[in-house]
């Protein structure tokens, strides 16, 4: 008899009929979407600028689609001068979602904000913040470009950013090596 937690799987190094039928009902509980649904999805990941695979994670974890992105300056490689490299840049520009950048000290949020490819600029949460503290400044980030905070997917660098993921209740976290890689291949 299982106990309290068993999710009612075949039990470990099992074989045979009851791997099988276990398979089988995973299977049929995924859904079959209509290919029309698929093209359209896989138009939105390009639209975004992420792998479809990625795009296809983040919407079947949240529920919804994602509709915008907050780069952080360390993943934009901005660490002294408000600046972006080309690549960046075109990337930002095709991108049809919210470009919201959370920017680290020395820079301005001011100045980030001017850039061409950013919408909106906010100050980073601070190293020494509170969970409480980083999770309403994130929230506030998005909440004001009118979205509940898993619409947006953090795209930084580091596992102190990552945490943000977690204290905002973001979509989820990607390198800015790995976004930005994107835009050659």
């Amino acid at each position: 008899m299982a106990g309290i937690g068993h999710n009612g799987g075949p039990a470990i190094g099992s074989t045979g009929w009851q791997k099988f039928a276990w398979k089988k009902a995973r299977t049929d509980l995924l859904p079959t979407l209509p290919i029309e649904v698929v093209r359209l999805r896989v138009n939105r990941a390009k639209e975004l600028g992420l792998p479809y695979k990625t795009y296809a994670s983040v919407r079947a974890a949240t529920g919804h689609d994602l509709i915008g992105f907050l780069f952080s300056s360390n993943a934009l490689r901005m660490f002294k001068e408000a600046k972006l490299a080309e690549e960046q840049a075109q990337k930002l520009a095709a991108i049809k979602a919210d470009r919201n950048a959370v920017v680290h000290r020395p820079l301005s949020p001011e100045a980030v904000a001017q850039l061409d490819g950013i919408d909106t600029a906010h100050a980073a949460p601070l190293f020494t913040a509170k969970w409480t503290d980083m999770r309403d400044d994130l929230r506030a980030m998005v909440q004001s470009r009118k979205g509940s905070a898993d619409r947006f997917m953090l795209i930084g660098e580091g596992a102190f950013e990552r945490e943000w993921v977690a204290a905002g209740q973001l979509a989820g976290f990607m390198s800015g090596e790995a976004y930005f890689a994107q835009a050659q291949g």
